[in-house]
């Protein structure tokens, strides 16, 4: 198993902070347990975090990445990880993602990707990775050198040139049509579209039996890889847009 997963919940000058994290090893287990272990905690130490988020996220993640890989200068390993994470401030919500896992909102039943997949035979990432003196190439499926499965990852000393740890990030407010918030290594995503993990998810009342059954919904079709999921449902009062005091996270693995 080498999906690592964090949740955190605590409050910031009175403000309501919520942070989900999906991180997905390959290679090995100890870049995604590094990042459970170090990037929440890096980034609410980050001195702008209330004040310019996406600027701190995209600081934290990178400096993270550049402390991991320091960790493990006098080691023989080279693994990675992806991230994607999810990071509520009252009602604001920051998607950043790194790799190949996702996060999706469920809005008025709709769903609606807050992250897109790095894939190194994205238009764009394949032309980022070839400005840099790299190459994508076909050895079962699209890779960086032939080796790497996707075209940002945390760790991946070796390709670190082409592999960077930059994050996208999207924002969105959280109005009351915000039903859901789902984020899933690709064990979910290889074999469950995002408008079934919606539907799926929206018939369950409690996140953890959601999330639970967009698990066992993977296994059953024949995913290959490691399934965690992470399911946030928004309880919403008339009097406010959204309360994050009362959104209700859990997560389930599938090894």
């Amino acid at each position: 198993m080498e999906d690592f997963y964090d949740i955190k919940t605590l409050k910031i000058g009175g403000q309501s902070i919520c942070l989900f994290g999906i991180f997905d090893g390959h290679g090995g287990s100890r870049a995604a347990e590094y990042l459970k272990e170090h990037l929440f905690d890096n980034l609410l130490k980050h001195p702008n975090f209330l004040t310019d988020a996406k600027l701190a996220i995209s600081e934290t993640y990178q400096q993270t990445d550049a402390n991991f890989l320091d960790s493990e200068k006098d080691t023989f390993r080279d693994d990675g990880s992806t991230a994607s994470t999810a990071i509520l401030v009252d009602s604001h919500l920051y998607v950043a993602n790194v790799g190949d896992s996702r996060t999706i909102i469920s809005k008025a039943g709709k769903a609606i990707a807050l992250s897109e997949d790095h894939k190194p035979n994205r238009s764009d990432e394949r032309k980022r990775i070839e400005n840099a003196g790299g190459v994508v190439m076909w050895a079962g499926t699209w890779r960086v050198g032939g080796v790497l499965a996707m075209s940002r990852a945390f760790g991946n000393r070796m390709l670190k040139q082409f592999v960077v740890a930059e994050p996208e990030i999207q924002d969105q407010e959280i109005d009351e049509q915000i039903e859901l918030l789902i984020l899933a290594s690709d064990g979910l995503w290889d074999v469950v579209q995002n408008d079934d993990a919606v539907s799926l998810a929206r018939t369950e009342e409690e996140p953890e039996a959601a999330a639970r059954k967009l698990t066992e919904a993977a296994f059953s079709r024949g995913s290959a890889d490691n399934i965690t999921c992470i399911v946030v449902r928004f309880h919403h009062e008339k009097a406010e847009v959204a309360n994050p005091d009362k959104a209700e996270s859990t997560s389930t693995q599938h090894e």
